[in-house]
Parts: structure tokens; sequence; C-alpha cells
């Protein structure tokens, strides 16, 4: 990036990438294209990738690898297990086979003696070791080539090795499953085992945790973490060890974390319904808890019961400060009936509404309520254990 174009890339910092394009540019030391790439990424890593934003040498790849590369959060959240494995191990090695723009690499190297990162892309390889430089990682190794290729000529035992799967496939279309994925993991795991002591493995957030397990062999998976950002499920890691006799789940939403040590032992589901009425709190689990399905051990662990086996939804006359979700208070009780409607929404136009387990979708509800959305009502569509249909209309605690 010369000076010039670095200077374009300043002026135009916060400027839309296609009216750029659109308008061109007159001198002919600005690389343009390159120059527009750069301002694009910038403006995504401001949102994503907040500490390499502010360093101005750092350069962006193209935009489907920025989509796809790990934001700064989830990278924090792994470098802090890889801490945690590597805790009294100095001389701890850490091995990415498929390193991307290196945003896991770089935060994860730190808790390792040597790191060593591999990607078979010649554009991405040569980005990535330029901003490792940038980055002051000089003690890394960098390595172009393909994952496979590196793992079978590989003769040093790893502390761990980390992968994360392209899920696309070669008409770009996005793919889920372990075995559709670039490199095939499934194939590769004999020889992963053979070569270190963990493997991390990040798996799409479409994923269910429990088809990885059994894909993977409940015998080997020792952790499944599930990572979800402000709410939104963004990860699913899954961690294989040496003969591994229980798995422990970790639920993970920004600063909140639901752990169960034996996900084998957890009850499925809650054995008693809670009665709702005015002036309860209402519970709902954050995204990530969602996503793990584990309702019933939730329950148990902060002695709350569901509205109903298939709400997702807890509540009690007690609040519990420390749910890890969102937590309201219910001011209103209703069932379909349309005095019961009247009266429970009296005085409310807007409200953010959900449904759960309940025959109308929101966008109809919506419309059969005459309601806009927002504001600082809430209002929950779900069925009882009675089978009764219900809303529950609620206010943020």
């Amino acid at each position: 990036m010369n000076s010039v174009t670095l200077d374009y890339v300043r002026r135009h910092a916060d400027d839309d990438v296609r009216r750029l394009a659109l308008r061109g540019v007159k001198d002919p030391d600005v690389d343009l294209p390159f120059a527009l790439r750069q301002i694009q990424g910038r403006q995504q890593a401001r949102r994503k990738l907040p500490s390499w934003a502010a360093v101005d040498a750092i350069v962006y790849p193209p935009h489907l690898n920025m989509e796809q590369c790990s934001s700064e959060a989830t990278a924090r959240y792994k470098a802090a297990l890889c801490r945690r494995l590597t805790a009294g191990r100095p001389a701890a090695t850490l091995l990415d086979l498929t390193g991307g723009f290196g945003v896991d690499f770089a935060f994860m190297q730190e808790a390792f003696g040597e790191a060593v990162y591999v990607e078979r892309d010649p554009q991405l390889f040569a980005i990535s070791s330029e901003n490792f430089v940038t980055l002051g990682l000089n003690g890394v190794t960098t390595v172009n080539a393909d994952a496979a290729d590196y793992l079978g000529q590989l003769r040093q035992r790893q502390t761990l090795i980390y992968l994360d799967p392209a899920r696309r496939d070669d008409h770009g279309a996005r793919t889920y499953g372990i075995a559709d994925c670039t490199p095939d993991v499934l194939q590769l795991q004999p020889r992963l085992m053979e070569c270190a002591d963990h493997v991390l493995l990040k798996l799409s957030p479409m994923l269910d945790w429990r088809k990885a397990v059994s894909d993977l062999g409940p015998g080997r998976v020792a952790e499944v973490h599930i990572v979800a950002v402000q709410n939104e499920c963004k990860e699913l890691l899954v961690l294989l060890g040496p003969d591994s006799d229980g798995i422990a789940l970790f639920c993970v939403n920004d600063g909140q974390l639901f752990r169960i040590d034996n996900i084998h032992e957890a009850v499925p589901a809650a054995a008693s319904c809670a009665a709702v009425r005015p002036s309860d709190y209402l519970y709902e689990p954050n995204a990530a808890l969602m996503k793990a399905g584990c309702f019933g051990a939730l329950g148990d662990s902060y002695g709350l019961a569901q509205v109903a086996r298939d709400s997702h939804l807890y509540a009690a006359p007690r609040l519990v400060a420390d749910f890890p979700g969102r937590i309201f208070v219910v001011s209103a009780v209703a069932t379909m009936n349309k005095r019961d409607l009247r009266q429970a929404l009296q005085g409310i136009t807007r409200a953010n509404i959900a449904t759960r387990n309940f025959p109308l979708s929101v966008a109809d509800l919506r419309r059969r309520l005459k309601l806009a959305d927002g504001g600082d009502t809430y209002i929950f569509a779900t069925t009882l254990a009675s089978g009764d249909h219900v809303l529950l209309v609620c206010h943020r605690q």
C-alpha cells in the first residue's frame, strides 16, 4: 500500500464504497480497487475487530474473507480457553491448520510458547503474514500449505491443533455438516489425534451440537462451547481430547456463562411447570442456552420451573438476578378472549412480540393485536401446560 493510496484510504474512511467506485479517481498512483477493499475492510473491522481497526497499517482481505473470519469477541474467548489448557505449560505449542485472515491465531498464540499458522490460499497467507509483523507477532511461524498435506508430514506432537473448516462448497453455497466442510475433519480425525493432545474445532452455529458429538465420537469429545455475542449464536466449538469419559457443555453469551460438567447426566426436561401471575418474574434464556436446549438442567440450577415444557420460558415470584438471559416483570396474563385482550393491552400501542409454542406467527399476531413494533412493552405469546394460549405482557426488569 503506497503512501498515496494510504492517504486516499484515510481521507475516505467513512465514505460509501459504492459511491467512491462510481466516482473513480484521477491520480494514477492511487490503486483504487485495493483502496476500496481497505476502506470496506476497515469499516467492517470497527464493528468486528476494534483493536485491529485502530492499527493504521493492517491490510484487509476481500469481503468474503472478512465475513467469514472470527470476531474479536469470539477470538478472545478462544484465547481464554487456550490459556486454561496451557496453564503451567510454558512450552505448549499451537498449530492452526486453517489460518485464514489470522484473527483466531493472533489472539490464541499468546497462550503458547510456539505457534504455527498454516494457510493454503497464497493471497490470504501473504496478507496475514504481513499483518502479524505489523501486530508485533514476530515469534510465530507462517506456512503456505494445504492443511491435510502439512498434517501428513507433521513430526512434532502439538499441544493443540485448531481447525476452522471452510463452510462453503465448490459453488459458494453454505454447508453445515462436518463432512461437507473443507478440510473434512472426520477423515483427518485419526491423524489429528495422533499429532495433538487436544484438537479444537470451530463449526457452524447452525449445526446441532449433539449431531457434532455423535459424528466425532462421544469418547473423543471433551468439551462443547456454544458461543453467542449480543444474544446471537456465532460459533460452535468442539474440543477433542484423549479418551474423554464425559462432556462439559459451556453456554456463553458475552459475560454470561452456564456450564454443565457432564452433559450425559443432565436432566433432559423440566419435570414441573410454573403458574404465571401478574408481578411474577419471567426468565428468557440467552441465545446460547436456547441453542443448547438443556432447559431442565438450567431450571434445576436456578430452582426455576418452565411455564410449559415447550415454552422455554421460566416464571417465579422471586428474582434470580444472575439468571443467564433476559428478565422481565409480568404485568398481565391474558387469554385470546377479546375482553381479556382489551383489558391487558389498554393504553399499549407498541410492543416487542415473541411467540413460543404458539399457533400464530409474530406477524399474524401483530396484525390481530394492531400493535406497532418497539417500545418498552414485551409480549410473549405461548401455550401453557393446560393447553391454553396466553399472552404474557411484560416489562424489562
